[in-house]
C-alpha cells in the first residue's frame, strides 16, 4: 500500500508522530505502526496473562479467610465494603453482579470484574477491609528494608504502572515512543514487561512455562530499535 493511502485510512496526524519518529522515511513510518501493534499486540497478551493469575490468586486467599461467596457478600450490608472509604469498590461489585443478573456464579463476578478493580483490592481500605491477607500471594517478594517497604502500597503502585500501559494500549495509544516525544524508544515497554515479570517471580510463577509461546516482548523490541 502507497503511503498515501495508508495516511488517508490511519488519519495524517496519528501518523504524522511515525513519520516524525523515522525522519520522514514513510516506509518506515508504516513499518513503525505495524511493528507498534505488533507489540501491543504481544504486551496485551502478557498483561492478559498476569490478569488473570492476578486476580486468580486474590480470590483463592480471600475465599480462604472470607467465605466461597466473599465477593457478592462484601458488597452486602454490612460486608467488608459496606462503607464510604470502599464505596467505589462496592459499586463495582454491585454493577458487575447487575450485568451478570440471573447468569450469577461466583467464578463468573471474578472474570467480570477488571484489572483496576484488583489492584485496588492493594489499596490501604481494601487491604485493611479484607483483614491484610494479600501479601501472601505474593511469597518470594524481597524483605523489606528501611529504604524500600515492599508492602502492599508498593504492589499497589506497581500494579498502577501497568495498568495504565494496559489502558494506553486498550485505547489504541502507540507505546513504541519516547514518552512525550516523537522518537521510537522501546524503554517505556521494557520497564513495564519487567514490572509484570518482577510481580510473577514474587508469585512463585514458572514465567517461562507460562508464557511460553506467547511472549516475543524483546524480539519485537529489537525489530522497533533496529528500525
Amino acid at each position: 500500500m502507497r503511503y498515501a493511502e495508508f495516511e488517508n485510512i490511519i488519519s495524517s496526524p496519528r501518523m504524522s508522530r511515525y513519520l516524525a519518529a523515522c525522519g520522514g522515511n514513510t516506509k518506515k513510518a508504516m513499518t513503525l505502526y505495524r511493528r507498534n501493534l505488533q507489540l501491543s499486540q504481544e504486551l496485551f497478551t502478557v498483561i492478559s496473562c498476569f490478569e488473570i493469575t492476578l486476580r486468580n490468586a486474590i480470590d483463592k486467599q480471600c475465599t480462604i479467610s472470607l467465605g466461597s461467596d466473599w465477593l457478592r457478600n462484601a458488597a452486602n450490608t454490612g460486608g467488608v465494603f459496606d462503607n464510604y472509604n470502599c464505596r467505589s469498590t462496592k459499586a463495582n461489585i454491585a454493577d458487575a453482579l447487575s450485568n451478570l443478573h440471573a447468569h450469577y456464579t461466583h467464578n463468573k463476578l471474578v472474570a467480570e470484574l477488571g484489572f483496576g478493580f484488583w489492584r485496588y483490592m492493594f489499596a490501604s481500605h481494601q487491604f485493611n477491609a479484607t483483614g491484610r491477607v494479600l501479601l501472601p500471594i505474593f511469597p518470594a517478594r524481597p524483605t523489606s528494608t528501611p529504604a524500600i517497604q515492599y508492602n502492599h502500597t508498593y504492589v499497589f503502585n506497581q500494579l498502577a504502572q501497568i495498568n495504565k500501559i494496559r489502558n494506553r494500549i486498550a485505547h489504541h495509544e502507540p507505546i513504541c515512543f519516547s514518552q512525550g516525544h516523537p522518537a521510537k524508544d522501546t524503554r517505556y515497554v521494557r520497564q513495564h514487561y519487567a514490572i509484570i515479570l518482577q510481580l510473577f517471580q514474587w508469585m512463585s510463577i514458572d514465567v517461562g512455562a507460562l508464557l511460553y509461546g506467547l511472549d516475543h516482548i524483546n524480539t519485537v523490541c529489537g525489530e522497533v530499535d533496529a528500525l
